[in-house]
């Protein structure tokens, strides 16, 4: 394998580790709460995973997500480095929307400025958003059609003593996809702990 660039192995290793440590103590808005998964194991030598759900003050879920990070000491072809972030969302939309066209458009957009606004330096995105629609039938009449977004995506860290800021983008992804209301310039909302 190809090494990407010079770097201390040990140093990024130790990287992924506080990484982890800091992970322990996130605190997030009120409305997403976050909880340690078990991660992946054959697709790197290090992994670490983590699911969120959005949930309004009624209890109703709005979003989903996942988030892992993946760290191989000698680098991926593919990942154009060390790491590799891994994430998923899904959300309810409303039916108009789910029928817009650009909708895959604008959930990527959604991907990109959620990386941009937490400062997260990246290489190699990739992904898919999906549009999901279902309607119901027999007993089953009676539901309401409903609408999601799917957006996959991975990305590789610049920086790997930053790694933070890139679940700071995936945690502004999943807001923004829940359609929770932005928080201003320099105001964080009551943290909920883990």
């Amino acid at each position: 394998m190809a090494l990407f660039y010079p770097y201390d192995m040990s140093r990024e290793t130790e990287d992924f580790h506080r990484f982890i440590a800091e992970m322990a103590t996130l605190s997030t808005r009120s409305e997403i709460t976050i909880e340690e998964i078990p991660a992946p194991q054959k697709l790197a030598p290090f992994s670490y995973a983590v699911s969120a759900d959005a949930v309004l003050e009624n209890d109703d879920e709005i979003a989903t997500g996942r988030f892992v990070i993946l760290h191989d000491p000698e680098g991926q072809t593919a990942w154009e480095g060390h790491f590799r972030c891994v994430t998923f969302i899904r959300s309810a939309i409303d039916s108009d929307m789910q029928s817009d066209p650009l909708l895959p458009d604008v959930g990527w957009s959604w991907f990109i400025e959620s990386l941009e606004k937490s400062g997260a330096d990246y290489l190699a995105p990739s992904g898919t958003v999906t549009r999901v629609s279902s309607a119901s039938f027999g007993q089953l009449v009676t539901q309401e059609p409903n609408a999601e977004i799917e957006i996959r995506a991975s990305w590789t860290p610049s920086n790997s003593d930053e790694l933070m800021k890139h679940v700071a983008a995936w945690l502004e992804l999943l807001a923004i996809a829940a359609g929770l209301s932005p928080l201003p310039d320099g105001v964080s909302s009551l943290p909920k702990r883990r």
